[in-house]
């Protein structure tokens, strides 16, 4: 059974601080968010948790292994080097969903993303290590099937990107909705999902839903560790063999 310790960011107060005192250059705000998520990255990965952008006000990540002491120090990194604070709420769940819901809970009942007075708040739990398992965290890589031969080398840039978006948009809805796992588009042609205990034949029929719904052929390559870096790990070497054999799902444990 997995355990993924999810820990939702928030910057704090940020919607009114880009127009205070007044309207704030976009190239600025987009340098910053760049550089904000780039830190927090870089954090979290060397303490072997990814954390994925979604829209950058507001990033998730998989934070097994961290604790809560790890955390106030990043926001203490945060706070020392750029103008904004962060918020974090940290959860644990049997599904990636319920980790993610029961953190946001927890920051909403701290207040509003956009409550002047909401600073650096803290709140949630982390596994303890000695409850830690090797099954806890299930990271599946999904890829497009020959996207350079399908997309890259045959359309312009633009187009290539609503077709990739595409995909990606149609499994995270099904993934969310059928698994409750949680999916992100990690750059390329890859979107990582983190999953609760799934199996094959549930890797299998999102590939199918996904290439029946929009017309996109993905592979997978699906690892299990203890962090979101063993994980993740196991599961790009599986989706290697997938790669090489030309199969469409790969399980690194088995």
């Amino acid at each position: 059974m997995t355990n993924t310790q999810v820990t939702l960011l928030q910057i704090d107060n940020y919607g009114p601080w880009t127009v205070t005192p007044e309207p704030r250059r976009e190239t600025d705000l987009q340098t910053m968010q760049s550089r904000l998520y780039a830190d927090i990255s870089q954090f979290v990965g060397a303490r072997d948790g990814y954390v994925f952008f979604t829209r950058f006000d507001n990033m998730i990540a998989v934070t097994n292994g961290l604790s809560i002491e790890d955390h106030a120090r990043l926001q203490d990194s945060i706070g020392n080097r750029y103008p904004v604070t962060l918020s974090l709420g940290v959860a644990t769940g049997t599904t990636p969903v319920q980790a993610l819901s029961d953190a946001t809970t927890r920051l909403q009942e701290a207040g509003s993303a956009q409550d002047k007075d909401r600073r650096e708040v803290l709140e949630g739990r982390a596994i303890e290590d000695g409850h830690r398992t090797e099954g806890d965290v299930q990271i599946a890589h999904f890829d497009v099937i020959n996207a350079t031969g399908t997309y890259t080398d045959e359309l312009n840039a633009f187009d290539t990107f609503i077709e990739i978006e595409q995909g990606y948009a149609e499994l995270m809805r099904h993934m969310r909705h059928t698994h409750d796992s949680l999916s992100f588009f990690v750059g390329g042609d890859n979107v990582i999902v983190v999953c609760p205990d799934l199996e094959e034949p549930d890797y299998e029929e999102a590939i199918h839903h996904v290439a029946e719904a929009v017309d996109v052929d993905l592979q997978v390559g699906v690892g299990r560790g203890d962090s979101a870096h063993e994980a993740g790990y196991a599961a790009k070497h599986a989706l290697e063999t997938c790669r090489a054999d030309g199969t469409r799902v790969e399980l690194e444990w088995e």
